[in-house]
């Protein structure tokens, strides 16, 4: 895809704009209250906002390999629970994950090798990499409740499955 693709992509989006959406769009010109935030992995095929079936507005989504919190990440997610008061943080892992697969095969890289490393520490000797994403998810559910103890909300981890769209 070219930058001129993606644009024509971004004409067809608004000429796709029902009267609801368009109103949506305004009015979240005043601000954000999104409920839920979700750190998820920047891979292409998981988007919060279509498996979960939501809107404009209605999720707080931080995308990060292997949906790892960082210094960054963990920056997003202190926006997220202290000014946007969301009621549940979620930590979503997924299946056929390349940032697992490759922590498992011991891959190395020049900006890639920190995360990989810090999954490896998550999952242990976990070779099965639908269970390694599943821990690795749980791992990173329970860092976010130590750096944020007074957070009155949920915070939970959950697996999507790419071969399926299931949620569990």
């Amino acid at each position: 895809m070219n930058k001129e693709q993606l644009l024509k992509l971004n004409e067809d989006f608004l000429e796709s704009l029902d009267d609801k959406s368009s109103s949506l769009l305004k009015e979240l010109t005043k601000g954000q209250h999104p409920s839920t935030l979700v750190v998820c992995c920047s891979d292409s095929r998981v988007v919060p906002e279509k498996i979960f079936h939501s809107t404009f507005g209605d999720i707080f989504v931080i995308r990060t390999a292997g949906n790892l919190i960082n210094e960054g990440e963990l920056a997003s997610v202190e926006y997220g629970i202290e000014h946007l008061k969301v009621s549940l943080v979620v930590v979503l892992g997924h299946t056929h994950c390349g940032a697992v697969h490759a922590s498992i095969h011991n891959e190395k890289g020049l900006y890639l090798s920190p995360i990989l490393d810090r999954i490896k520490k998550n999952i242990s000797l976990e070779k099965d990499e639908r269970e390694a994403s599943i821990i690795n998810a749980q791992k990173e559910a329970e860092f976010i409740k130590s750096k944020f103890p007074n957070y009155q909300g949920e915070v939970i981890s959950l697996l999507y499955d790419i071969e399926t769209g299931k949620v569990s």
